[in-house]
C-alpha cells in the first residue's frame, strides 16, 4: 500500500485531536476562571530504509493560556478574583491537593465552601474549609474569611481560617482529566501566596476567544478534509497499482 496513505493518517489523526481541544475550549467558554487548552501538531521524520523524505505529523499538549480573562463585577461576597499567577487550592477528587481560579464559590448545608463545580476548598492548614452558621460572611483580599456568628448580641467579625492560596507560574501546573490543576514537580510543594491574592464581590471570565475557536474549527475542518481527500487518492493509485500487476502477471 502506499506510504502517503500513513502520512496522511497522521495529519488526519491529529486534526481531529486539535478539532477535540478546541470542542473542549468552547464548552468552557462560559466556565468561571476557564484556561483555554493549548495545542500544536509537531513534525517527526518516518525513518526508515530508503531516502529520508517522509515526516508524519503529531498532535502535541502545549499547556493553557495563563491570560487572565475579563472580570465582571457581582456584589455577591462568595465571588472571588484572584490575582494572576494565584491559584485558590481544593481538595481532589482523589483526596490530593489540586488547584483552580473558578472563584466562584458556593456554601453547602452543612457549611462546607465549596467552588461552583462542588470542590471543597481547604485552608492554609490542608484542611477543608467548613464555617459555623453565621448571618454575614466576609472573604478578605489576602484569603482571610470572616464572619458574624448567630446569636443575640453578635455584631462584630471573627475571622475562622483563611483560603490556601498558591502561587505558580504556568510551567509548574498541569491540567488532568477532572479539569483542575496539579503541581507538576509534586517534590517542590506550591507555596502559600503572602499578601493580598484576591479581589472580592469580582469574577473571573473563562479566557476563551469564542469567536476565535470557532474559526479555528473550520479551518481545522478544512485541513482534515484535505487530508481525508489525500488518504482517499492515495488508496485510489494503490488499488489501481494492484490491478496493473494483477493484468500483467
Amino acid at each position: 500500500m502506499d506510504k502517503a496513505l500513513y502520512i496522511a493518517m497522521t495529519g488526519a489523526r491529529a486534526t481531529l485531536q486539535a478539532q477535540g481541544t478546541v470542542s473542549h475550549n468552547l464548552a468552557n467558554a462560559d466556565t468561571a476562571g476557564f484556561k483555554a487548552a493549548l495545542a500544536n501538531t509537531e513534525a517527526f521524520p518516518v525513518r526508515g530504509a530508503g531516502h529520508a523524505s517522509r515526516t508524519a505529523a503529531m498532535h502535541i499538549d502545549q499547556g493553557f493560556n495563563a491570560l487572565a480573562g475579563a472580570q465582571q463585577v457581582t456584589g455577591n461576597p462568595l465571588d472571588v478574583s484572584l490575582q494572576a499567577d494565584r491559584w485558590l487550592a481544593v481538595q481532589a477528587p482523589d483526596g490530593g491537593e489540586a488547584y483552580t481560579r473558578a472563584g466562584n464559590l458556593s456554601l453547602t448545608p452543612n457549611g462546607q465552601l465549596v467552588t461552583g463545580g462542588g470542590h471543597p476548598l481547604v485552608d492554609d492548614q490542608g484542611n477543608p474549609v467548613t464555617l459555623p452558621p453565621h448571618q454575614a460572611l466576609e472573604i478578605g483580599q489576602d484569603g482571610t474569611i470572616s464572619i458574624v456568628p448567630l446569636g443575640e448580641g453578635a455584631d462584630t467579625m471573627a475571622m475562622v481560617g483563611r483560603l490556601r492560596v498558591v502561587e505558580a507560574t504556568p510551567d509548574r501546573l498541569a491540567r488532568g482529566l477532572d479539569g483542575l490543576m496539579r503541581n507538576t514537580d509534586p517534590q517542590r510543594p506550591l507555596a502559600q501566596a503572602a499578601g493580598p491574592v484576591m479581589a472580592t464581590g469580582a469574577l473571573e471570565q473563562s479566557n476563551v476567544d469564542a469567536a476565535g475557536a470557532l474559526v479555528q474549527m473550520i479551518q481545522l475542518q478544512r485541513q482534515f478534509e484535505m487530508q481525508v481527500k489525500v488518504i482517499s487518492r492515495g488508496d485510489d493509485n494503490a488499488q489501481a497499482a494492484n490491478s496493473l500487476l494483477r493484468l500483467g502477471g
